[in-house]
């Protein structure tokens, strides 16, 4: 973990309270906008072989093993593979779990996955340009790169709270910035704080086009009617995307 390991140390430190965070349901940005979104993107993998980077504790890479998925899951952080590989100790969905930094994964073979995943982490990795080169590189030809990350529009949103009026303002979006996120919500067991980075939705369409991945859709998820009802806090995002999700495509070999 020598590029970036202070990234693998924060989340080392964070784990526990991220596991019992998403494991509990308190992540309902996950489970009520994010996710159903993202696997409605993503449609049938029966049969397939998936990568997914970035995996933290695994919660997705179980979603697609139980979808009968072949999957792998990586992660910069030792801590949260550890608890990926006791939770697939119990499970048995034959998910293999590894520490790997997703912009150095000269382990993985070429050409080997149908599909590689990203659930809202892309915007974590240092060098994106290099993960999503990795992606395209360990990609069938034919195969698919699904990705979410928060909006980079509305990620630089600022609460300003004047005469106990709400005011959001997007600030800063053209700086492309290295910034910590302070966990500090009442659903944690514990707070704590990562680090993350600000990039223009151009600076990952160049890195995908550089790589020769072509956009095939996208999506700005909203919550439904029914995900209001269940979780209320996501009101907050009716009017503006909290994230947004890319699907691109490794062209079939030319040859």
């Amino acid at each position: 973990m020598s590029d970036g390991a202070y990234l693998g140390r924060e989340w080392n430190d964070a784990t526990e309270s991220w596991v019992d965070f998403v494991r509990s349901g308190k992540d309902y940005y996950r489970d009520g906008l994010n996710n159903p979104a993202a696997f409605e993107f993503i449609g049938d993998v029966a049969g397939l072989a998936v990568l997914d980077l970035a995996c933290g504790e695994g919660y997705n890479a179980r979603i697609l093993a139980r979808k009968s998925a072949k999957v792998t899951g990586i992660d910069l952080s030792e801590k949260m593979i550890e608890f990926a590989k006791q939770e697939e100790e119990k499970d048995k969905l034959g998910i293999r779990f590894e520490v790997m930094n997703a912009a150095d994964m000269h382990r993985l073979s070429n050409n080997h996955f149908d599909l590689v995943t990203c659930f809202m982490s892309l915007q974590d990795v240092r060098d994106f340009e290099k993960a999503i080169a990795e992606a395209a590189r360990v990609l069938k030809y034919g195969g698919r790169f699904v990705f979410s990350i928060p909006h980079p529009c509305t990620e630089m949103i600022r609460l300003h709270e004047p005469e106990e009026r709400k005011i959001r303002a997007i600030e800063k979006y053209f700086r492309r910035m290295e910034y910590t996120i302070e966990w500090n919500m009442e659903r944690l067991t514990k707070p704590f704080r990562t680090t993350s980075f600000h990039r223009t939705l151009t600076d990952y369409f160049n890195a995908l086009h550089k790589n020769k991945l072509v956009v095939t859709r996208l999506a700005e998820p909203r919550p439904t009617l029914e995900a209001l009802q269940r979780y209320p806090g996501l009101r907050d995002v009716l009017e503006i995307p909290q994230s947004i999700i890319i699907e691109s495509m490794k062209p079939e070999d030319p040859q």
